[in-house]
């Protein structure tokens, strides 16, 4: 990790300063699902993801600098015209970027649990955030969440639950892993190692 460069093209800062609300179709020169990814590291999961689904508009957001401009950086090199990446703090511009009910799916994949009780506040996802997300999903859109911290999965998962999102196997209850699934290049090293993941993908109810 500490080998990549900080590349000195910034990326996203184009929506720093964009009004609402934001007009994806023409930001993207084009229309259909509209998803999000909240922390994408290094961004093998989005490139992937977005590879696989050209007809999917992705916005994958990234606080570090030096990994959200490797993975705009990829993506250019690949000519994912699919995919937007932002290196901004996603819980100030989220609110700001996106409308009620304008996502079809958003993804949280292993994301920082947070361990000491005081930087707990720092989790990303706490009740009003969780709630806030909720309100950003289409009815039938779907919450991807992954992560190897037992605890704070579980943590997590009720949140979500407790937000209106519907658990398909129950509340409660983690997701198995299903055939021909993008892993990123974490859960790619825990497929090889055994290491479990927790995962489930939820849905928004569409009454």
């Amino acid at each position: 990790m500490s080998r990549i460069p900080l590349r000195l093209e910034p990326a996203g800062l184009e929506f720093v300063n964009i009004q609402p609300p934001v007009d994806w179709a023409r930001i993207f020169g084009f229309s259909g699902p509209l998803e999000l990814e909240i922390g994408c590291g290094l961004g093998e999961f989005a490139l992937a993801y977005c590879q696989a689904n050209p007809h999917v508009r992705y916005v994958a957001f990234e606080w570090r600098k030096k990994y959200a401009r490797e993975t705009y950086y990829r993506a250019q090199k690949r000519n994912l015209l699919n995919l937007k990446v932002l290196e901004l703090d996603a819980r100030l511009y989220i609110p700001k970027l996106f409308s009620p009910q304008s996502l079809s799916g958003i993804h949280l994949q292993f994301p920082d649990p947070w361990w000491k009780t005081a930087h707990k506040k720092r989790a990303i996802l706490l009740p009003s955030f969780a709630q806030l997300l909720f309100s950003l999903l289409a009815p039938k859109g779907f919450f991807d969440l992954r992560t190897d911290v037992e605890e704070r999965a579980a943590s997590m998962l009720r949140t979500l639950e407790n937000t209106g999102l519907r658990n398909p196997l129950g509340e409660g209850h983690f997701h198995p892993r299903p055939e021909n699934d993008i892993p990123s290049s974490r859960e790619q090293r825990y497929l090889i190692t055994g290491q479990p993941v927790y995962r489930a993908q939820l849905f928004k109810p569409q009454g």
